[in-house]
């Protein structure tokens, strides 16, 4: 999955530069496909997102799931986790960002 893949570029007139759009994402409504865990030690958001959607750079989509703020990709021991599934989190995406 790439998080990327369907975020408007958006362009500077004065500066001709060029930069992705903020990709937004809403709230995560839970699903009965949804992957549940349990942390048994200190983890990490990136490399949760790594090993069930393939990608480090899709940490957000799981801190959003869970209500996990800004500051840190840190997540302590014996906390649950729910992992949407990535199926309807592209179609997230792609519904956020005026996408199909």
């Amino acid at each position: 999955m790439n998080r990327y893949l369907t975020t408007p570029v958006t362009k500077q007139e004065l500066t001709d530069t060029r930069r992705l759009a903020t990709t937004l994402f809403p709230n995560i409504a839970p699903s009965a496909n949804d992957i549940r865990i349990r942390t048994t030690s200190v983890e990490r958001l990136d490399k949760l997102a790594s090993k069930f959607y393939g990608d480090a750079t899709a940490w957000p989509i799981i801190a959003t799931a869970n209500g996990i703020g800004k500051g840190t990709l840190v997540v302590p021991p014996d906390t649950s986790l729910r992992i949407p599934v990535i199926e309807d989190i592209q179609s997230y995406i792609n519904n956020i960002n005026g996408t199909r």
